[in-house]
C-alpha cells in the first residue's frame, strides 16, 4: 500500500525550490509551494498537511508571531514543522523557531542526504501519528478524543434519553461447535465490519462487541437530530441486510445466520474505565431493559420498547407484543415490533430505505449512496459483454479507489467526494450499451438512476460534467473533474501498466481494431507523450515520473522491434 504525504514547502526563492523538488521527489511525497505565511493558510485551509518546510530567512516571511499563528489553528493538520535557515550561529531564529511549534531545522546550501534523513524520520513519525489517531478512533468516541487532547481527561456524563442498540446472532454457542475457529471469526468480521458502517451512516456510536452481540448507542456523544429515529432506521438496515444475506445463502444451500435486535431509551451515564487501557461504556437500567428487549425478540426480528414506540410510530410500521417480565428489576414491560419504515417515509416505499425528507428531519445524508453504489456494481458485473476487459468491473473499483485516493490528498469536502464517487461508479457504465462515444450513455443511465437514490437536479449536473470529461477530446475543468481524469488514467504512472496496457490492446482488437505490436506501441508513445497530461498536484507528483519512465521504456521497446524487423 502507499505511502502518501502533503510537504508544504513556504519559500519565494525558486532556486530553494527546484533544489528541494530534486532532493524531496518521489517516495510518496506530495510537494506544495507557496511564497509566504498568508499563501499558507489558503492551503491549509483545505489540505492536511503532514511536514510544513519554512524559509525564516525569506524576504517574505512575516513573523515568528504568524508562524506560530499558523501553526496553532491548523494544529490538527500539521503535524511537524522544520526552519529552513541559513545561519544557526546566534540561535536566536531557531529559538524563536521551536518556541512557535517548530521541530527541526536544515541549513542552506543544502544537504540532500542530510534533508532526506531528517524528512524520512518525520514521515515515520506522521504515519506512526496517523495509525495512532486510527486506532484511538476505532476504540473511543471523537468527543471523547478532543476532551482527552484538550484536558487530558473526560469526565463522565448524564443524559435523560439516550437510545441503546442490541444485537445478537441465534445459537450462536450451537454455531462455534461447529465451524472452524478462523472461519467464525471471519464470519463475526464480516457481520460486524457491515455494522458499522451502518452505523457511521445513521450517526450512532458503537461501543463494543462481546462476543456475538454488537452495542451501539445514540444520543449521548453527540447532538445530531432525533436519535431514536436514526437508532430505528439502523436497526432495519442491520436486520435487512442479515435477511439479505440469509435469503442468498439459502439459494445457494449454504449455511446462514439470523438474529435478533432490541431498543431502548432512557437516562444513560457515559465515561471511561481503565488507566491503561481506556474503555468507553454505559451504565444505567436502560441498558439492562434494551438488552432485555433483544433476548425477548423473535428471529430476525426487532423488539423496542415503548420509550421507542412513543417517538417512531409515525414513521415506522409497528405491531404491539404485549407485556414482557423484566429480570433482576422485576416487573413487565410493553413491546413492539419494528417492522418497517412507513410508504411514505420510504425512498422507494418499500419501507427500507428512508425518504429524502426523513433524512433531512435527523439531520443525515440524504443521498442514498450505498445502495446506489450497489446497484451500479451489479449492472456492471451482470451487463457489461464478455468483450470488454479493460473498462470492466475491476476498472471501475480501481478508478473509484484512485479518486477517493487523490480526493483526500487534495483535500475535498465530504458532499464533493460524493459526488466524486459517484461520477467514477458511473463513468464508464456507457460501455453496457455501446464501445463508442460512451460516456454519454454513461450520463443517460446516471440521469435516470440517480433521482431515486436521493441525488437533486444540481448534483446530477456536476456529475454528467465530471463524467463527459473523461472523454479524451475534453479538457476538465475545476477539480473535481481533474481528480476523475487523473484517477481515470492513474495506472499510466502505476507498476502495473503493462497488465493494464495489455487489456487494453486485447478489448480493442476484440472491437475491430488492426493493432499491430508495433503499431500498438506507437501509439501508446503517441498518447503518452502528445495527448495525455495529470492535472492534479497530487498526480504530477506521484504518478508523472512513473509515467515518463513508461514512455521511455515504449521508445526504447520500439527501437528494439524496428531493429529486429531491419
Amino acid at each position: 500500500m502507499e505511502r502518501l504525504i502533503n510537504i508544504l514547502i513556504i519559500d519565494e526563492k525558486e532556486s530553494d525550490q527546484l533544489a528541494l523538488k530534486e532532493i524531496l521527489g518521489g517516495g510518496g511525497n506530495i510537494l506544495l509551494f507557496c511564497d509566504s505565511i498568508a499563501d499558507a493558510h489558503v492551503i491549509l485551509n483545505r489540505r492536511e498537511v503532514g511536514i510544513i518546510l519554512i524559509n525564516v530567512d525569506s524576504p517574505n516571511f512575516s513573523s515568528m508571531e504568524d508562524f506560530k499563528e499558523l501553526l496553532q489553528k491548523y494544529a490538527t493538520h500539521t503535524h511537524y514543522s522544520i526552519i529552513i535557515t541559513e545561519n544557526t550561529r546566534t540561535g536566536s531564529k531557531l529559538l524563536k523557531g521551536f518556541n512557535s511549534g517548530a521541530v527541526d531545522f536544515i541549513t542552506k546550501p543544502f544537504n540532500p542526504l542530510l534533508i532526506q534523513a531528517k524528512l524520512d524520520v518525520y514521515k515515520t513519525l506522521y504515519y506512526k501519528d496517523q495509525r495512532i489517531a486510527q486506532l484511538l478512533g476505532n476504540i473511543l468516541p471523537g468527543n471523547v478524543l478532543d476532551d482527552l487532547n484538550q484536558f487530558g481527561k473526560f469526565s463522565p456524563k448524564r443524559v435523560d434519553k439516550g437510545v441503546v442498540l442490541f444485537t445478537d446472532f441465534v445459537d450462536f454457542s450451537m454455531k462455534s461447535k461447529t465451524i472452524k475457529p478462523i472461519k467464525l471469526v471471519k464470519r463475526l468480521e464480516y457481520y460486524f465490519t457491515a455494522f458499522d458502517e451502518i452505523v457511521e451512516r445513521y450517526q450512532l456510536e458503537k461501543i463494543k462487541t462481546i462476543g456475538d452481540a454488537y452495542m451501539a448507542i445514540a444520543g449521548v456523544n453527540e447532538d445530531n437530530a432525533q436519535p431514536i429515529l436514526r437508532a430505528c432506521m439502523a436497526a432495519l438496515e442491520m436486520r435487512n441486510f442479515i435477511r439479505n444475506e440469509k435469503e442468498l445463502a439459502k439459494a445457494m444451500k449454504k449455511d446462514y445466520w439470523e438474529i435478533r435486535i432490541g431498543l431502548h431509551a432512557g437516562p444513560l451515564v457515559a465515561g471511561i474505565i481503565g488507566s491503561k487501557r481506556y474503555s468507553f461504556d454505559v451504565w444505567g437500567d436502560t441498558v439492562n431493559i434494551a438488552a432485555r428487549a433483544q433476548q425477548f425478540s423473535g428471529i430476525d426480528q426487532i423488539t423496542i420498547t415503548q420509550a421507542i414506540q412513543d417517538e417512531c410510530v409515525n414513521y415506522f410500521e409497528t405491531k404491539n407484543l404485549g407485556n414482557v417480565p423484566i429480570k433482576k428489576r422485576g416487573g413487565t414491560m410493553e413491546t413492539f415490533e419494528l417492522e418497517s419504515l412507513k410508504s411514505e417515509y420510504s425512498l422507494y416505499a418499500n419501507g427500507k430505505v428512508p425518504s429524502v425528507d426523513l433524512r433531512i428531519l435527523c439531520q443525515i445524508a440524504t443521498v442514498d449512496f450505498e445502495h446506489m453504489r450497489s446497484d451500479v456494481l451489479n449492472k456492471l458485473k451482470s451487463m457489461l459483454p464478455d468483450e470488454v476487459i479493460y473498462h470492466d468491473l475491476g476498472h471501475t473499483l480501481n478508478v473509484e479507489k484512485a479518486a477517493i485516493r487523490l480526493g483526500k490528498l487534495e483535500g475535498l469536502h465530504e458532499d464533493e467526494m460524493l459526488l466524486l464517487r459517484t461520477a467514477a461508479l458511473f463513468h464508464d457504465t456507457g460501455f453496457i450499451f455501446t464501445y463508442h462515444q460512451n460516456e454519454l450513455h454513461g450520463v443517460r443511465l446516471m440521469e435516470q438512476m440517480l433521482p431515486k437514490y436521493g441525488f437533486t437536479a444540481d448534483q446530477i449536473q456536476q456529475i454528467r460534467e465530471m463524467i463527459l470529461a473523461t472523454a479524451l477530446d475534453i479538457k476538465p475543468v475545476g477539480l473535481l473533474q481533474e481528480i476523475l481524469c487523473d484517477a481515470d488514467h492513474d495506472y499510466l504512472g502505476r507498476a502495473d501498466y503493462y497488465v493494464v496496457f495489455s487489456k487494453l490492446r486485447d478489448e480493442m482488437i476484440a472491437y475491430g481494431e488492426d493493432l499491430s505490436e508495433e503499431g500498438w506501441i506507437q501509439m501508446q508513445i503517441q498518447f503518452l507523450e502528445n495527448t495525455h497530461q495529470f492535472y492534479t498536484i497530487t498526480a504530477l507528483n506521484i504518478r508523472q515520473k512513473g509515467k515518463m519512465n513508461r514512455l521511455a521504456e515504449l521508445k526504447v521497446a520500439l527501437g528494439e522491434l524496428q531493429n529486429q524487423q531491419v
